[in-house]
């Protein structure tokens, strides 16, 4: 169980899944593809609602889109996409079902192109993750250059749901950059 005496960025409240993404994952930087396609997903899902709602279907979403696998998704036919808004388990919007068959499709020709997703996305940030500085929640903007960038260079190649305010909450989620408030706990453990 977390420790409840060490400081927190703001936003882990006090749900004790949130403080596990937090302490756990939140600003971790990731190198796997199928995790990395796996917060693309899941970022994209989570467009107009909170990141608490989507975390909390997480498992789910891992069952009902066959662990995040690219090379299953981009099969799902008309029967799969029906079975998926039958799904009381998963964000049942037909919208960001059929984005996640087209984002799988983009991200297997950046496979092609690039030889993973990891070297194609991590170039955003020159392969490094960006350390900032924030005090305050405030101070954290909610898309930068970068997540412009990577938006348009994503929406090129075809990808959905993919708004500069997506691109950041992703470049946070898998630790393009370390966006843990000066004070929290997380903060100096991932700046190392």
């Amino acid at each position: 169980m977390a420790d409840s005496k060490k400081y927190r960025c703001e936003w882990a409240g006090c749900d004790p899944l949130y403080i596990e993404y937090h302490d756990t994952q939140w600003g971790v930087p990731v190198h796997d593809d199928r995790t990395l396609f796996e917060f693309l997903l899941l970022e994209g899902v989570q467009a107009g609602l909170s990141w608490i709602t989507v975390l909390r279907k997480r498992e789910n979403y891992r069952q009902a889109f066959n662990s995040f696998d690219p090379e299953q998704i981009v099969l799902y036919d008309t029967k799969k996409i029906e079975s998926l808004m039958e799904n009381p388990g998963i964000i049942r919007n037909k919208g960001k079902i059929k984005a996640a068959i087209v984002n799988a499709e983009a991200f297997l020709e950046v496979l092609v192109k690039f030889g993973s997703f990891d070297r194609y996305i991590w170039q955003f940030t020159d392969g490094e993750p960006i350390i900032n500085a924030w005090r305050t929640i405030e101070e954290i903007p909610a898309k930068t250059a970068i997540s412009e960038t990577m938006s348009c260079d994503l929406k090129q190649r075809g990808f959905k749901f993919v708004g500069p305010v997506i691109c950041y909450a992703y470049m946070q989620a898998v630790g393009m950059v370390n966006d843990h408030l000066t004070r929290c706990f997380r903060y100096d453990i991932l700046s190392n």
